[in-house]
């Protein structure tokens, strides 16, 4: 089976790199060149370039470019604090606001004709989940040392030990659940969007689907990094 015809192939193409015939490839330089992997490459390169240009030199009085970023930046900031705490906040900031940016710009890009949403693939939100549920668990020795356990052991004594089995199974289902439900919802929107540009044409009947792509593409990122900050938040508050 032919490789889809993506931007992406083109460009390595030209460099004379190979161009997988499948999501991932055979060889080593292949599943570096796999789509999922260079659109994520493109996706950091944006968020760094993007940002050095459009804001340039801080103002006083802020220009439309610092604007936004302020907004955005402070609403996440402001949504972190609620949720986590100041301390809580101040310290997981930096890798949530890398999560929410690079899904949204992730997401947004495959309403693109011709992109691929590097979130479209398992690899990519089930490694960042990886990231999440490392981390929260982290905190949680961190904060409580080995009472941790207390978390996994509900309110009665009587019924601990089932409790533990079913906190356990919960708590690895999140490693479904959370990538599974960015992967899913990406991946369906990249099939839904080639089906109606090769039954509808690639111009005024997929617009629908394109602005309800956009939308879904922020909600996503929303999600992803909310129910993030409460496992974290979860992970550093005592146990009752």
């Amino acid at each position: 089976m032919e490789h889809p015809i993506l931007f992406i192939s083109l460009i390595l193409e030209l460099l004379g790199l190979p161009v997988p015939h499948t999501p991932i490839g055979h060889t080593f330089l292949e599943k570096l060149c796999a789509p999922y992997m260079t659109y994520t490459w493109m996706v950091m390169a944006f968020l760094i370039i993007v940002p050095k240009l459009t804001l340039g030199k801080m103002e006083m009085i802020p220009g439309s470019g610092q604007n936004f970023w302020e907004v955005t930046i402070g609403g996440l900031m402001g949504a972190c604090t609620d949720t986590l705490g100041e301390k809580g906040a101040k310290m997981l900031f930096p890798m949530l606001a890398t999560f929410f940016f690079y899904i949204v710009v992730s997401n947004l890009i495959g309403v693109i004709p011709g992109f691929l949403s590097p979130t479209s693939s398992l690899n990519i939100t089930l490694a960042m989940t990886l990231i999440v549920w490392v981390t929260h668990h982290f905190l949680g020795f961190k904060y409580h040392g080995l009472k941790y356990y207390k978390h996994f052991m509900g309110p009665s004594k009587v019924l601990a030990p089932f409790m533990f089995i079913i906190e356990l199974i919960s708590n690895f289902a999140r490693l479904i659940s959370l990538s599974m439900r960015l992967f899913g919802n990406i991946f369906a929107k990249e099939v839904l969007l080639t089906v109606l540009f090769m039954l509808a044409g690639a111009y005024f009947a997929p617009l629908p689907i394109l602005a309800l792509g956009v939308l879904v593409s922020v909600i996503q990122g929303v999600v992803f990094v909310m129910l993030a900050m409460i496992y974290c938040a979860g992970a550093m508050e005592e146990a009752h």
